[in-house]
């Protein structure tokens, strides 16, 4: 067999043979955390009586919001660790146990307490095991192959089987049976997605044992001191009402705007990143900026979109009304049916394909025009679910051309000394997107959403045409990378 990242290496669908494990794994590990976000708002939002916890409505968007945020934000320290400590492959063993965990104290621990655990656990091992995983595809290839971007393509598609078949489980329990059942459905996701990456992990190159920067022995004692520190005082914000629920959102926000400036200045004033690597880096600051604005849109999946499903659609299937966690399922189901088609069009276009800064402002050309779609809807008291589906079409076609792309920039552009920490710096962006949704989410009004929708979209579209504007100057910052 030829040796991984090798051009020759076609074993699975013309892509590396290993893309297959990473490609597994991933697909069950989105099963359980979409599974369980499909329902979350609700489960917070939705009275005692109907089995949630009455949390106010805005609040509730809001630590979505914030906690999809986190989420990302936490593939910093996953990056670190993995990058310092253990390596990205034991990095992401350890990450899959720990969200296993969290679902079982989602579906077993009652109120805020399972709540606040489940998603402490969730969503910090979620951060660990996406920026891993995303990082050992890129080592799958040398640097200038061009399946890349088709390669990521296919290993996105596996995201989204994941993430169309929970909701639409884990939804359906919720409405028969009840949420901690969808949460207990979520956990054993989890459990086969890691029984499966434990036969399996073996089989992986020896690159996913490399600590690429490993931290010298003399710091350790610095750095728990540090980490006992931060524990410390995050605690203590929590106990004296500097951060609450109401508030998460925006220190989410704040947190995540400085990480993002420090993981900047560190990369870039490294002595071990050489002028070429600097300028890639450089041209990585408006791509990023991009990205954040896209998912600021995007991620209103699971803020706006969630209850707009649950009060303005038409769910009605044929005298069944369907959960409308199930909405969520729409947008994987047109990534399974597109994503190998994107796949064989970059595959095709080979070097004449776009350039990435053009893909990253069509996608915000389309999430705009998605928006200004709501807007023949306005006024509406019962929206066919058409209407939806064609608005998530639009939703996919945008996302089709950002984030698969996004992932695989980040591992071309990355300096050799900070190559999973450049992955974490793109889902940076996802955080900071994420996080957004939710503060918007607050000015979002179910009686008068059309000057909501307009704005929204009006705006998506100026970034994109801004930035198709700037991509040549990018392009040469880039340094080489398409």
């Amino acid at each position: 067999m030829p040796p991984a990242g090798s051009p020759t290496d076609k074993s699975f669908l013309g892509q590396p043979r290993m893309l297959l494990n990473l490609f597994s794994v991933e697909l069950w590990e989105r099963f359980s955390f979409y599974g369980m976000q499909g329902i979350l708002a609700y489960y917070m939002y939705y009275s005692a009586t109907e089995g949630g916890l009455g949390i106010d409505q805005g609040t509730a968007l809001g630590i979505v919001g914030a906690y999809g945020g986190g989420v990302y934000l936490s593939t910093i320290l996953g990056a670190w660790v993995a990058d310092r400590l253990l390596g990205p492959e034991r990095v992401l063993f350890f990450s899959a146990i720990l969200i296993m965990a969290g679902h079982l104290s989602l579906a077993i621990l009652p109120g805020a307490v399972g709540l606040t655990v489940g998603l402490l656990m969730v969503g910090i091992g979620s951060g660990g095991l996406k920026a891993n995983a995303t990082s050992l595809v890129g080592s799958l290839y040398a640097e200038n192959d061009d399946r890349r971007d088709a390669g990521f393509s296919i290993f996105y598609m596996g995201i989204n089987i994941g993430a169309l078949i929970g909701p639409l489980l884990t939804g359906l329990l919720q409405t028969t049976l009840g949420f901690h059942f969808g949460f207990g459905l979520a956990a054993l996701g989890m459990a086969l997605g890691l029984t499966q990456y434990a036969l399996t992990r073996r089989n992986l190159p020896e690159e996913a044992h490399h600590v690429a920067n490993p931290l010298p022995r003399n710091l350790y004692g610095r750095i728990l001191i540090v980490a006992a520190v931060a524990v410390v005082l995050v605690v203590l914000a929590v106990t004296f009402g500097l951060i609450n629920a109401t508030n998460l959102k925006w220190v989410i926000v704040a947190v995540v705007v400085l990480a993002t400036i420090a993981y900047f200045v560190v990369i870039l004033s490294s002595k071990k990143v050489d002028a070429k690597e600097r300028s890639r880096v450089y041209s990585f600051i408006p791509l990023f900026i991009a990205s954040a604005a896209f998912w600021a849109l995007f991620q209103q999946q699971f803020t706006v979109l969630a209850v707009y499903a649950d009060v303005r659609l038409n769910r009605d299937l044929f005298g069944w009304e369907m959960p409308p966690s199930w909405v969520q399922s729409i947008n994987p189901i047109f990534i399974i049916i597109l994503a190998g088609v994107f796949a064989a069009l970059w595959t095709k276009l080979g070097s004449r394909q776009p350039s990435t800064p053009i893909k990253f402002a069509l996608a915000l050309v389309v999430m705009g025009l998605a928006y200004l779609s709501f807007l023949p809807l306005s006024g509406m008291d019962s929206v066919p679910l058409l209407a939806l589906v064609w608005i998530l079409l639009l939703f996919t076609l945008a996302e089709l051309l950002l984030s698969p792309v996004g992932l695989s920039l980040a591992t071309k552009l990355a300096p050799r000394a900070f190559h999973t920490q450049m992955v974490a710096l793109f889902f940076l962006s996802v955080s900071l997107g994420t996080a957004l949704s939710g503060v918007f989410a607050a000015y979002y009004h179910e009686d008068n959403d059309a000057p909501y929708f307009t704005i929204i979209g009006v705006v998506a579209i100026i970034l994109g045409v801004g930035l198709a504007v700037a991509a040549r100057p990018i392009r040469k910052l880039m340094a080489g990378v398409h």
